[in-house]
């Protein structure tokens, strides 16, 4: 008895020991739904990189002869009468579109902008918004009250109308061409990146305004605590003492943060290529692929399913993950 209750302790401090990284990640692991969701953005993300390799086609490619081809094994999609009017063709797994382009290497190949879109959204949105919230939370006093009627301010425009003003006249200054100075670089850059970079400052642009006030929360909440009084007394500075402290406690409610609003970045780049404001053809993105399969929804609904379908398997998973790490870091969830 006395060896397997020194056995149990011995456990217990070793349980005790786990940082809190390592707790939320064991609890992770139990929700089966946020895990499967993860192995599948993983897949994404494996796709996006090696979309040349894995796609059977160019997203760009085409064959005028095989103009809204669709393979027999999709027939029952289409309407009762598509043997009359349809190019039944297994040379493209999904179909083809009007043009003659492979729908299932265009939708690979779609995932790199959704997820650049994604990635690229919640890294700016982070950045700025933690540096802005744990600034204003911290120093507190008129600095907080002047930092956060700015973020009041910025938060009264309506934030889709302001992304589609934007989007509207960087394809202005961009048709318009030329240039010089920085206009001219940006506007290189732009055509180089198949239109993405002004899509990055668009919704980059307002995006943080959400993580600064939850940053901003949680530092007012842990800067009167024990330890951030001990740092303050062995003579740390106040910038040890949001990097070294503070960020890494606060940290994990920002990431479950930005995890949620993902899904909606993918969805304004994809509404934002619908109404043809997103990135510029050929460049594929879901988005551009619904738009152009819409006049041929009823006698060719493949194409719109297509990527629609990738388009909502992606924001669910993005979706589910961030309710499991949001659980996981619950601290709430720690005995259960």
């Amino acid at each position: 008895m006395a060896v397997a209750d020194l056995s149990q302790t011995q456990e217990t401090i070793v349980r005790k020991e786990r940082s809190l990284w390592a707790e939320s990640f064991s609890r992770l692991l139990k929700n089966k739904v946020a895990v499967v969701s993860a192995i599948f953005i993983i897949l994404l993300v494996f796709t996006a990189v090696f979309a040349h390799l894995i796609a059977p086609y160019d997203f760009a490619e085409q064959d005028l002869l095989a103009t809204n081809a669709v393979p027999e094994w999709m027939l029952f999609l289409l309407p009762a009468n598509a043997e009359n009017y349809a190019k039944i063709s297994d040379a493209y797994m999904l179909g083809a579109d009007h043009l003659g382009r492979d729908l299932l290497s265009r939708t690979l190949y779609g995932t790199r902008v959704s997820l650049t879109i994604a990635f690229a959204g919640a890294a700016v949105s982070l950045l700025i918004g933690t540096v802005y919230g744990m600034a204003s939370g911290f120093f507190g006093g008129r600095v907080d009250n002047l930092m956060m009627r700015i973020v009041d301010f910025l938060y009264a425009f309506p934030f889709l109308v302001v992304v589609i003003l934007l989007q509207t006249y960087f394809k202005a200054i961009a048709r318009r061409g030329g240039g010089e100075g920085l206009g001219s670089v940006l506007i290189n850059a732009n055509n180089e990146m198949g239109g993405m970079l002004f899509l990055f400052i668009a919704i980059g642009l307002l995006n943080w305004l959400g993580m600064a006030r939850i940053a901003r929360g949680q530092v007012l909440s842990y800067k009167k605590m024990e330890f951030v009084e001990a740092a303050r007394a062995v003579g740390a500075n106040d910038t040890r003492i949001m990097i070294k402290h503070l960020f890494p406690n606060i940290l994990g409610p920002l990431i479950v943060a930005e995890t949620l609003a993902i899904p909606g970045y993918i969805f304004t780049e994809a509404f934002l290529s619908f109404i043809g404001l997103g990135v510029n053809p050929p460049t594929p993105s879901w988005g551009i692929m619904i738009s152009e399969a819409v006049p041929a929804l009823r006698v060719y609904p493949n194409q719109v399913l297509v990527p629609a379908i990738a388009l909502s398997l992606t924001t669910l998973a993005f979706n589910f993950l961030g309710d499991g790490l949001r659980d996981a870091f619950d601290p709430r969830q720690k005995n259960k």
